[in-house]
């Protein structure tokens, strides 16, 4: 479930490898990138093929000199990328050993971890010939810069609605509140609600829609909420709020916080998003009589999953997700990596889907190599009361504008019942 595309779906992988020079050749090596120093040398992370499963299992980095001479420094963790030159020295992103599901850490050219125990995410290294490479960095529900010498360059923080946006070409957007909470074992978390157009918490309680996110090493931040994705905002505008949780396995919180759901998805994850949804129903904000699911990729499995284990929802909507972990192990281009998170029956929907009661909408790409559209059909053959699309031509994500109006209007008659 890892691809990345518009934030609401997008996943802790990288994208295809960059395009390197032409003159770059390493022999039996896959080139995936590079980083110029301005000396002439080239600092190159490459992998055993062009394949993403195994290829970024098995990633080295080179420093290439002027004159061709080809210097190996070793293995890298997996999922390497980004490097930068730190004056003499290479650095570069990956995951942190020795799971394949795990934060990201910075790591030296001898392969030592130089962000570790920070208790946020470093997503990318830019690099500066004149200072020390930026870090940019998850925390939270916001972005931080930093340079890798441990200056602080600024927080982005996300806007807080209703302003800036409430101005954007004339359209009101609903009011939007950061959240913090604890999980039932004392893990703090953050998540965000949205409410309908023009409404506040008094006005509740409100039909609920909780959308989970994708990955599940990403996260929602607090920015404006609309996608192509059936969205917050989207949803404020048919008069029903939002719950967008941050569980643990997400980005934004450190390694361990994220190591957590390796080989438990959906289990202290799943009770993650229940206890925030369970302080929105007691506060009154959502009706716990009016409550819908949501989710793409890795929130498309969560939003299945959570109809197998409570009756509370009145309607999911399951995009582009696993029903069947060792298939989609067998099957799916990530396939060592899904196995990080799951491999076993235990944890799919499909064992449980005799006793799924909830309407169900399942759409899928057809072309999907994420996640392959049998796992869509697997699901709806076993699920009463769901409905399956399947948008010809499309991946992991809904490219074609008619195929997202499409879904969009789908999933508003499906969540009009709440």
């Amino acid at each position: 479930m890892r691809e990345l595309t518009d934030e609401i779906v997008a996943s802790h992988r990288p994208p295809a490898p960059k395009p390197a020079p032409a003159d770059v050749t390493i022999p039996g090596r896959h080139v995936a990138e590079t980083a110029r120093h301005p000396d002439g040398r080239l600092a190159v992370i490459t992998w055993s093929s062009p394949q993403i499963d195994p290829g970024l299992l098995n990633q080295a980095l080179h420093v290439i000199a002027p004159d061709g001479t080809i210097t190996d420094l070793g293995p890298t963790p997996a999922d390497a990328g980004s490097p930068v030159w730190w004056g003499d020295e290479v650095c570069y992103l990956a995951l942190t050993p020795p799971r394949l599901q795990a934060g990201n850490a910075v790591f030296d050219q001898r392969h030592r971890n130089l962000t570790e125990g920070m208790p946020a995410c470093p997503v990318d290294l830019v690099q500066d010939d004149g200072d020390a490479p930026v870090m940019v960095v998850a925390t939270g529900l916001d972005t931080e810069f930093r340079r890798l010498d441990g200056t602080f360059l600024g927080r982005v923080r996300g806007s807080h609605l209703p302003s800036p946006y409430e101005d954007l070409d004339g359209i009101p957007w609903g009011t939007q509140e950061r959240l913090t909470y604890q999980a039932r074992d004392g893990l703090g978390l953050d998540g965000l609600l949205v409410l309908p157009l023009g409404r506040t918490r008094e006005d509740g309680p409100f039909p609920l829609v909780t959308i989970v996110h994708g990955g599940p090493y990403d996260r929602f931040t607090d920015n404006l909420q609309l996608h192509w994705v059936p969205s917050a905002q989207w949803f404020a505008h048919q008069g029903i709020a939002t719950f967008l949780p941050n569980p643990r396995g997400g980005l934004g919180h450190g390694h361990a916080f994220a190591a957590q759901v390796g080989g438990r998805v959906g289990l202290e994850e799943w009770h993650d998003i229940e206890d925030g949804l369970d302080l929105l129903v007691a506060q009154e904000v959502a009706d716990p009589e009016r409550l819908g699911i949501s989710g793409w990729s890795h929130g498309g499995f969560m939003a299945a999953w959570a109809t197998t284990r409570t009756d509370r929802f009145q309607a999911a909507l399951v995009g582009a997700g696993i029903s069947d972990w060792p298939r989609q192990v067998a099957k799916g281009e990530w396939g060592a990596f899904e196995a990080a998170l799951a491999d076993t029956l235990d944890l799919s929907p499909i064992t449980y889907a005799h006793e799924i009661t909830t309407p169900m909408l399942i759409v899928h790409g057809a072309e999907d190599t994420n996640v392959p559209v049998e796992q869509a059909e697997l699901l709806h053959a076993a699920v009463r009361h769901s409905e399956l699309v399947v948008y010809p031509g499309e991946g992991h994500s809904l490219r074609r504008r008619e195929h997202r109006l499409d879904l969009l209007n789908r999933a508003r008659r499906l969540f009009a019942k709440l």
